[in-house]
């Protein structure tokens, strides 16, 4: 075992967890509540949320395209969130922020119906079908996401797992959502640009020429 190596990792991250609890554009529950936003944003516009974002090249690259919307990137662990975090202080990009928080926090982080845009980008499969609780669009999620968006919100979802994905459409109907758009291989797609905003490990399947597989859907009410 490479017991060096395992150190410098560890140090590695305990230096990125410094930076990112230190950073003014970071946060991390329970600290963060739905009035915060009135705050840190400093203009009212539609909000975007990205869930499971990891290093959240997706957000920040939104962000660099449009300033007339705010963003929150959100994952469970704040050395993936740290590369996004500290790109976006580079081009100070004050409309992007950062929450280290699960999922089921979300209810916690914004007011029902405020969320226009929920993006779901390459979770863990969760393979084991004793797992499909944990997966982000597994009815209990979906159930989450519908509070929380607005009424014409949307929400788009991306993966290289197709498995999932078909598992995943099954889940979107049966809880009555409505299917908009539909790739099983978003990059040979005539789909708009924004969507094809790559993240790190998106990168590392198309290199692997593993397509892409992409949706988008809405409250059936809407």
């Amino acid at each position: 075992m490479d017991t060096k190596g395992l150190f410098i990792t560890r140090k590695r991250k305990k230096w990125k967890f410094a930076h990112f609890e230190s950073w003014p554009n970071c946060f991390a529950m329970p600290e963060v509540s739905p009035a915060l936003w009135r705050d840190y944003f400093v203009r009212d516009q539609p909000l975007t949320v990205e869930v499971g974002a990891g290093t959240a090249d997706l957000s920040v690259g939104l962000a660099q395209r449009y300033d007339t919307r705010n963003f929150v990137a959100l994952d469970v662990k704040s050395d993936r969130l740290y590369r996004g975090a500290k790109d976006a202080l580079e081009h100070k990009l004050q409309h992007i922020a950062f929450v280290r928080a699960h999922a089921n926090g979300l209810p916690g982080l914004f007011t029902p119906q405020s969320v226009q845009e929920l993006w779901i980008t390459f979770p863990d499969p969760f393979p084991r079908d004793r797992q499909a609780k944990h997966r982000l669009t597994h009815p209990h999620f979906l159930d989450i996401y519908r509070q929380l968006l607005a009424p014409e919100g949307v929400i788009r979802f991306k993966t290289d797992n197709r498995p999932l994905f078909l598992w995943s459409l099954e889940q979107i109907v049966q809880a009555g959502w409505q299917l908009q758009e539909l790739s099983f291989d978003l990059h040979q797609s005539e789909l708009p640009d924004d969507y094809k905003i790559t993240t790190f490990y998106e990168r590392r399947f198309m290199e692997a020429d593993i397509p892409i597989n992409y949706c988008s859907f809405r409250s059936r009410s809407q």
